[in-house]
């Protein structure tokens, strides 16, 4: 296995490991690629026993939305790194996450889950981390999971 470089380091430090970039699930790209720019489609929640499915306000709880929404983070860190063939320090910062939360018409803290996302980026990243965010309901996601993010990062 090649050396890890400083950000996978630091993501192994806090106890995570990146999954492999999920391929596309339909006609599209996992990410391009423009100037310095690398534009990530959503990646939905899934963990090493495949999709991570619930609706917050319908029996899953704001802790396990969270958990959802790191695993997103988690996926966009892969397709990153996919698009920096395989350096991953090569990412300077995250600009922009949007985030879909699958949670019923009454459910109003779609931030708390989405914060899953954003606190570990800034875990691993620092103030590369923070990011400019909008987190909204959907009334269903694909394959019935809990949460979708797709990101914008900026690289060398």
């Amino acid at each position: 296995m090649p050396n890890q470089g400083r950000i996978e380091s630091r993501i192994a430090e806090l106890g995570h490991a990146l999954p492999d970039a999920p391929a596309p699930a339909a006609n599209y790209v996992p990410f391009v690629v423009t100037g310095s720019t690398v534009w990530v489609s959503g990646q939905i929640s899934a963990g090493p026993g495949g999709p991570i499915r619930g609706r917050l306000g319908d029996g899953m709880d704001i802790a396990a939305g969270a958990e959802a929404a790191r695993s997103c983070a988690l996926s966009l860190l892969a397709q990153v790194r996919a698009a920096c063939g395989g350096d991953l320090d090569r990412l300077r910062r995250v600009v922009k996450l949007t985030a879909f939360v699958n949670s019923t018409a009454d459910f109003t803290d779609q931030p708390k889950v989405v914060n899953g996302a954003s606190d570990l980026l800034v875990e691993v990243l620092g103030e590369a981390g923070r990011h400019a965010r909008s987190a909204v309901s959907a009334a269903s996601l694909p394959l019935g999971v809990a949460v979708e993010i797709e990101g914008v990062f900026e690289i060398d």
